[in-house]
């Protein structure tokens, strides 16, 4: 009997890692890289993330962007740090979302095709970021909207526009970004 292919949902992890401390960040991206070509993860500085469906859609809309081929990217990683970010240019994004040399606290997303696969990729993710595991730095903060909103080109305008009542506003941000994510695929 033939088995179903896995629901690739089910596949999609988003991690996070507090007390990070990496010295050479490029270095460190490039040999991961250059070891796991193909490897379908990406990570972000948690700062800037507002909250995990921030990162769970941006992998199920850059996994929309390949099967409709309307990619910007060949490397679903990238397709989904450019979804991340609302961006159309991989530099951009990689300032927005992206590590940088002072990223203490980092997400992870891993994109597998089946169990075995993301079971894998965790072990080496856990391996290779110098970091305690701790998926609280992935949730959106008080703190985090400011930069957020910074970072995102919210206005004050929009922002008050998507706020349903005060106590919101960390549900009108990560509304917001999910929209611009969406927009994305009509910037030209």
């Amino acid at each position: 009997m033939k088995s179903e292919p896995e629901d690739i949902n089910r596949n999609i992890t988003v991690i996070g890692f507090s007390n990070v401390r990496i010295s050479d960040i490029e270095t460190m991206l490039y040999q991961f890289r250059k070891e796991n070509k193909e490897a379908p993860i990406q990570f972000f500085d948690a700062k800037h993330i507002a909250g995990k469906q921030h990162i769970y859609f941006a992998a199920i809309h850059a996994l929309n962007a390949l099967n409709k081929k309307t990619n910007i990217s060949n490397n679903i990683a990238i397709e989904a740090l450019l979804y991340a970010s609302a961006q159309r240019q991989i530099q951009k994004a990689v300032k927005m979302v992206g590590m940088s040399k002072e990223t203490t606290e980092v997400v992870a997303l891993i994109i597998a095709k089946n169990r075995q696969e993301k079971q894998t990729y965790l072990n080496l993710i856990t391996q290779i970021i110098p970091g305690e595991r701790n998926d609280n730095v992935i949730e959106l903060t008080d703190k985090k909207i400011v930069a957020i909103k910074k970072m995102f080109k919210i206005s004050d305008e929009e922002f008050k526009t998507n706020l349903k009542k005060e106590g919101l506003e960390k549900e009108a941000i990560a509304d917001l970004i999910l929209e611009h994510m969406a927009l994305l695929v009509t910037k030209s």
